[in-house]
Formats: C-alpha cells, sequence, structure tokens
C-alpha cells in the first residue's frame, strides 16, 4: 500500500467518525485568579462542533483520492 491509499483510507475512517460523533468536548484549565503564593484555577469544558459537510466532504475526498490515485501507478 503506497502513502496516497492510506491518506485516502483515513480520509473516509476520518468523515465516518466526523459523521458519527457530530461533536466532541474537552476541558481546558485556565488561571482565574493569582494572589502571591495563592493560585485558583478553572476548569473550562470547551465543546467543538463537526459541521456534516465537513465529514461528507471527507469520504468524498478519501473516496476520489482512492479511485484516481489507482490510475497514476
Amino acid at each position: 500500500m503506497n502513502a496516497i491509499r492510506i491518506f485516502g483510507i483515513i480520509l473516509i475512517i476520518a468523515g465516518a467518525l466526523g459523521l458519527a460523533y457530530s461533536s466532541f468536548s474537552y476541558t481546558k484549565d485556565t488561571e482565574a485568579v493569582k494572589v502571591g503564593p495563592v493560585e485558583m484555577t478553572v476548569e473550562e469544558k470547551q465543546t467543538v462542533n463537526i459541521p456534516v459537510w465537513a465529514g461528507t466532504g471527507a469520504i468524498v475526498l478519501g473516496s476520489l483520492i482512492l479511485l484516481l490515485g489507482n490510475r497514476r501507478s
């Protein structure tokens, strides 16, 4: 398998995961107050939404790479 085919497969898998899980969240530690030796941190929960067009586009692009990548060889 060459690198182009692997990249196409990765795009298809990423697109399918993007469609299956339309968003993901993570926590981010931020420094709220720092007074002398006393520090307070706050955990913020961030959510990232993945658009449907991005997942679909990744699947289409990965499929095109797989189909057209073989013609060059």
